[in-house]
């Protein structure tokens, strides 16, 4: 028997569905996560928050610690002064002499040799409190006038010591220069005013001094002592001069 014939193949046309086949979906989009930066991480900020508030709580309590201390050191302070009465020594230039005074004219300039003896009365004023010195460093100056340049005229050193309550120590000083440089008409006035003996002295000493307590050494503060003003002239006539000690904001005048 003969094949009957084949149908043509009929084309669909378009966006035609057939019912009999059900359509698929198309597929749901994925939901991912945002990425978060590196930096954001809620663990690492509380932990920082703990490390703040202890460092804050650490300086408050240093902080808290350093009042307590000044306040201790104050009132400490208040006590030791009220109860001692702490007083600084008085110092006074008992004798100031020049034995030897020579002023050279060379060809190569004008040169200065002296010598000095000086002694200078130290006084302990407080009745409980002794006293003790550091090496005194002694300087010697003279002018020709009150408002002339000063000279030096050597310098010298006493050696520590320690000063009982209620007690006056003498100190001895003697200072040299030989050969010392000075400017041609400075020299000629000089020599002029040693004859004369309207030279005006000047003693600087500078020392540390501290207090002692029931054998407990307190300090030493940095001081100096200046003695002066008064020509030789008014030395051999026995005016005193004055003498300043000055240590940190502490004045007196004796």
């Amino acid at each position: 028997m003969a094949e009957p014939p084949l149908k043509p193949v009929l084309q669909k046309p378009p966006g035609f569905r057939d019912q009999n086949f059900p359509t698929q979906s198309a597929p749901k989009p994925v939901m991912r996560t945002p990425l978060l930066p590196q930096s954001y991480n809620p663990k690492k900020r509380r932990s920082s928050r703990r490390s703040r508030g202890c460092c804050r709580s650490c300086c408050c309590f240093f902080c808290v610690l350093l009042l307590i201390l000044i306040v201790i050191v104050g009132v400490a302070s208040a006590i030791f002064y009220l109860w001692f009465l702490p007083k600084t020594p008085a110092f006074r230039l008992q004798s100031f002499r020049i034995p030897r005074f020579n002023v050279t004219v060379k060809p190569d300039g004008t040169y200065l040799d002296a010598q000095t003896l000086i002694r200078v009365e130290a006084k302990n004023p407080n009745g409980k409190l002794s006293l003790f010195y550091k090496d005194i460093h002694v300087n010697v100056n003279v002018k020709v006038g009150a408002k002339a340049d000063p000279t030096e005229l050597g310098s010298g050193k006493v050696a520590g010591f320690t000063q009982r309550k209620r007690n006056t120590t003498s100190l001895k000083v003697e200072t040299n220069v030989k050969n010392q440089l000075v400017d041609d008409g400075e020299g000629t006035k000089l020599k002029a005013s040693f004859k004369s003996k309207g030279l005006v002295v000047s003693v600087e000493a500078r020392t540390g001094l501290g207090y002692i307590v029931r054998g407990l050494k307190i300090g030493p503060l940095g001081v100096k002592v200046l003695c002066g003003g008064v020509s030789l002239k008014g030395l051999e006539d026995g005016k005193i001069p004055k003498c300043t000690i000055n240590t940190l904001k502490w004045i007196n005048i004796h």
